[in-house]
C-alpha cells in the first residue's frame, strides 16, 4: 500500500526537526566546552606580540647591525683608524681628502680613513653607552632598593635626593658632573651620563617595589615569618626589576646621545686615535660649511642607533605593559 503523500512529508518534517535539534544541542556543547590548553608565560605572550610588531623588529634590526659591527670593528674596518695614510693629500686648499679607491669615503684632516674611524667609532660608542647605562642602572638600583623596602625617613630622604637631582636637566647634570673631573676621559664621559640617570632609575624601581610591598606574596610571606631580608631580595626586588630593565633599553639611546653633546662640547675623550662618533662630530665642527659630509656621516650613525634602541624599549614596554597592550 502506497503511503499517502501528506503522510511522507510529515515524516521528512519530523526527521529534519530531530536532526536540528541533536545539532543545535551539538553546536551548544561545543560553545559551553573549554578547549584544554596549556598556559602562556608572560615574556611567551610579549613576544607573541613582538614578532608581529613592525617597529620593533625594525629597531631590533638596528640594533642588531650596531652590534654586529661594533663587535667585529677589527674585522670589517679596512685601516687603521689612527694611521694617517692620505696626509700628503692634505693642503690649506683642501684640507679634507676625498673619496678615492681604497677609501670611499675619504678622510679627515688628518689623513686618516672615514669610514674605518666610523666603523671603530661604533665600538667606542657601544662601550659609553651601555657602560653609561650600567653606571645609572646600578646607583639606581641601590637609591630605589632602599627607598623601596625601608621606607619611611630612608624612604623621604632618598626622594629628596632623586628630587634634586630631577630638578636639573640630565644634559647639564651630565656637563656639571664632567668638569668636575680634572682630566676628560671616556671613563669621566660614563661616570657623569651614568650618574645623571641614577635618579631615573631609582624613581622607577622605588615605584615598582611600593606595589609590590601590599602584594598578597609579600604579605604571605610576612604572615609566614620570613625574614625582611629574603622577602626584599628574593620576593619584592625580582618582581620590580621589569620596568626598570624595559627603561634602561631606552636610556642605551640617551646616552649615546649624550656622550655625543659631551664630546662634542670638548668634554669627552681627548685621544682621537680611538675615535668616537660624538668625538667625530664634534672635530668636524670647522669644516660644517664647506664639508659638510664630515658631520653628516656620524650624526647619522648617533641617529639611527638611538632610533632603534627607542624602538626595541618602547616596543618591549608596550608588549610587557597590560594597560598599554594594543
Amino acid at each position: 500500500m502506497t503511503p499517502h503523500p501528506m503522510g511522507r512529508k510529515k515524516e521528512r518534517i519530523d526527521d529534519l526537526a530531530r536532526s536540528g535539534s541533536t545539532a543545535v544541542l551539538e553546536r551548544t556543547d561545543e560553545a559551553g566546552a573549554v578547549k584544554d590548553s596549556e598556559g602562556v608565560s608572560l615574556l611567551a605572550s610579549a613576544w607573541r606580540r613582538l614578532r608581529r610588531n613592525p617597529m620593533f623588529l625594525f629597531g631590533l634590526a638596528i640594533v642588531a647591525i650596531f652590534l654586529f659591527v661594533a663587535i667585529f670593528a677589527p674585522l670589517l674596518a679596512r685601516h687603521n683608524p689612527g694611521t694617517q695614510y692620505l696626509i700628503s693629500q692634505v693642503t690649506p686648499n683642501t684640507p679634507i681628502p676625498p673619496a678615492q679607491p681604497g677609501f670611499p669615503l675619504g678622510g679627515d684632516d688628518q689623513g686618516r680613513d672615514l669610514l674605518s674611524r666610523l666603523i671603530w667609532g661604533s665600538r667606542q660608542t657601544l662601550m659609553v653607552g651601555v657602560g653609561a647605562t650600567i653606571a645609572g642602572l646600578l646607583g639606581g638600583l641601590i637609591l630605589g632598593t632602599l627607598a623601596g623596602a625601608l621606607g619611611g625617613w630612608v624612604d623621604s630622604v632618598v626622594m629628596r635626593i632623586v628630587d634634586v637631582m630631577l630638578s636639573v636637566p640630565s644634559l647639564l647634570l651630565a656637563v656639571s658632573v664632567a668638569v668636575l673631573f680634572g682630566q676628560a676621559s671616556q671613563w669621566t664621559v660614563i661616570l657623569a651620563i651614568g650618574i645623571a640617570q641614577v635618579p631615573i632609575f631609582a624613581r622607577l624601581l622605588r615605584g615598582s617595589m611600593l606595589a609590590q610591598r601590599g602584594s598578597d606574596h609579600v604579605l604571605a610571606a610576612r604572615a609566614l615569618g620570613v625574614r625582611e631580608r629574603s622577602i626584599v631580595f628574593r620576593h619584592m626586588l625580582p618582581n620590580s626589576l621589569g620596568p626598570v630593565l624595559v627603561q634602561a633599553t631606552m636610556v642605551v639611546a640617551t646616552s649615546i646621545i649624550d656622550a655625543a653633546a659631551l664630546s662634542f662640547l670638548g668634554l669627552g675623550n681627548p685621544d682621537d686615535s680611538s675615535p668616537e662618533w660624538g668625538q667625530m662630530l664634534g672635530n668636524s665642527e670647522q669644516f660644517i660649511d664647506t664639508y659638510p659630509h664630515m658631520a653628516f656621516y656620524p650624526a647619522i650613525c648617533i641617529i639611527v642607533v638611538a632610533l632603534g634602541f627607542t624602538l626595541v624599549g618602547e616596543s618591549l614596554r608596550e608588549a610587557l605593559d597590560p594597560k598599554s597592550r594594543r
